[in-house]
Formats: C-alpha cells, sequence, structure tokens
C-alpha cells in the first residue's frame, strides 16, 4: 500500500479535503459490453436530470472548481475530468473508449462527480504520494494532451514528479492494456467522507465485476488522518 500526504498547501485552500486510494490486482481487457451498458444507461439518466449549467453545482464537481480558482487555475479552462465526462454526455458525444480499466474508472467519476485518477502502480516510483500544487515550469505530459501547464493544479507527485492532477493524469503512469496492479485516487475536496467511501466500494464491485480483481482494498487519507 502506498503512503499519502496532503501537503499544507492543499490543506491551506481545502481544510476538509479527504481522499481514498483503491488498489487491486487486475486483468485489463480492451473492451467489456456489459460495463458500456452501464456507462450508456448513467449517460440516459444524467440527460433526463441534468444540464451543462447544473452540472457545475454536483458537490464534487462544484468543490474541485472552487479549489482550482483558490490555486490560481480557470476550471473553464481547465475542467476537471469529472464535469468533462459528464459534459460530453449531455452533450450527446461519445466518450472515448480506451480499455476496460480506463472506462471503469469513467464510469466511477461520472457516477459519483469526483476527479478520480487512475495509474498502473507498478509505474509510479517509490512508496509515497504527496498532494500538492502545480508550480510555473513544471514539466508534465497530460495524457493525450501533449505537455500541461500545471502551475495552479492540484498535482500528486512520486518521487521523481507529478503524476495525477484532477484535468489529467501522466503519460508516464498510465493505465495499457498490460496493466496488473490497479490504484485509484479519488478526490474529495468536498469532505464528503461518507461519499468519497461509497466510491471506493462501487470501484471495488466494479473491478470485481469487469476486471477480475482480486487483494482489492482501499483507505481513506485527508481530514480523518
Amino acid at each position: 500500500m502506498f503512503n499519502f500526504i496532503v501537503s499544507k498547501e492543499i490543506k491551506t485552500v481545502c481544510p476538509n479535503f479527504v481522499g481514498a486510494a483503491v488498489e487491486a490486482y487486475v486483468e485489463n481487457t480492451p473492451y467489456s459490453e456489459p460495463l458500456w451498458q452501464e456507462i450508456n444507461a448513467m449517460g440516459e439518466k444524467y440527460r433526463t436530470t441534468l444540464t451543462t449549467e447544473s452540472l457545475k453545482h454536483l458537490s464534487g464537481i462544484e468543490a474541485t472548481r472552487r479549489v482550482y480558482r483558490a490555486c490560481g487555475k480557470d476550471p473553464s479552462r481547465y475542467r476537471p475530468a469529472s464535469e468533462a465526462l459528464i459534459r460530453r454526455m449531455l452533450q450527446g458525444k461519445p466518450l472515448y473508449q480506451i480499455d476496460t480499466l480506463v472506462d471503469l474508472v469513467n464510469l466511477a467519476s461520472i457516477a459519483y462527480g469526483y476527479s478520480i485518477g487512475g495509474f498502473d502502480a507498478d509505474k509510479i516510483v517509490g512508496d509515497t504520494l504527496t498532494l500538492g500544487i502545480g508550480r510555473e515550469g513544471e514539466p508534465y505530459e497530460g495524457i493525450g494532451r501533449g505537455m500541461l501547464n500545471i502551475a495552479g493544479l492540484p498535482v500528486y507527485r512520486d518521487e521523481i514528479g507529478g503524476v495525477g492532477t484532477p484535468t489529467s493524469d501522466n503519460e508516464r503512469t498510465k493505465i495499457d492494456i498490460n496493466t496488473s496492479h490497479l490504484l485509484v485516487l479519488i478526490n474529495g475536496y468536498d469532505g464528503h467522507e461518507q461519499q468519497v467511501r461509497a466510491n471506493a466500494e462501487y470501484i471495488l464491485s466494479l473491478v470485481e465485476k469487469y476486471c477480475q480483481g482480486h487483494s482489492a482494498q482501499y483507505h481513506i487519507y485527508g481530514k480523518s488522518e
């Protein structure tokens, strides 16, 4: 299990932050039809209950946007991933289909509104991840985005640099078809520990259902420490 440190700079802008780390050993596959049935059903539900404006007021999304502003980032230019995914659904655009693990993490983010990072745990350097704020000129290659300006974005760092922000995770630690050791980080900037726990339990159930998940566990870090 990894160790997690929430830096003072994050605690200053979000004293109630609560995170969850989910770890599991898994078998990834290129595509899962029943998983996509769940994703499409979620999209249908949201198209009848949300708009692109009301979406911003979901607890997890609203809190993440608030932290972006407090850190100095425009949340409409650098959208949290959960907001971007649900917006695509509301606009009738298909979500990108990557592989079962990535698609599963996206569903978990959509379902609860939290920005969730999914990583190949074996690509993380060291045993500690620290949540801080991105600095000017800090190198960071977002997945499918090229070099990303993460100054003012919350960022998890391992021993050699950033691995995940609520906008985009890093190419260096991304999930691929060969990933067998999964780490998922749930970012509860709204401080709702019960919801964060529910999201973690949901991920455990999805991993077991769709990725032969075993030795799965999660733990909470942040405000309860």
